[in-house]
């Protein structure tokens, strides 16, 4: 599946804090957080507001941006969300 798209998306959960992901089907990935199954630092912080989403034409270039946003700091990913 070499043209597949890939997701980089934030998440703002119910305490403030703010989750960084990749995904192939946005869709899918936000059930699975909703019923505590997406990520581990997730579970039992929802419902979450999809606050950020960026699409990528590989896995390679999402995952670069995905650490890319990781680095930043709180008060740096709020701007990139404007929340």
């Amino acid at each position: 599946m070499e043209n597949e798209n890939w997701y980089v998306y934030i998440l703002l959960c119910r305490d403030g804090t703010l989750y960084t992901g990749i995904t192939n089907d946005i869709k899918k990935r936000m059930l699975a957080h909703e019923k505590g199954k997406g990520a581990k630092y997730t579970k039992g912080r929802g419902p979450f507001k999809l606050v950020y989403e960026n699409i990528f034409n590989n896995q390679s270039m999402a995952m670069k941006e995905e650490n890319r946003i990781k680095k930043l700091s709180k008060v740096q990913k709020l701007k990139l969300v404007q929340v």
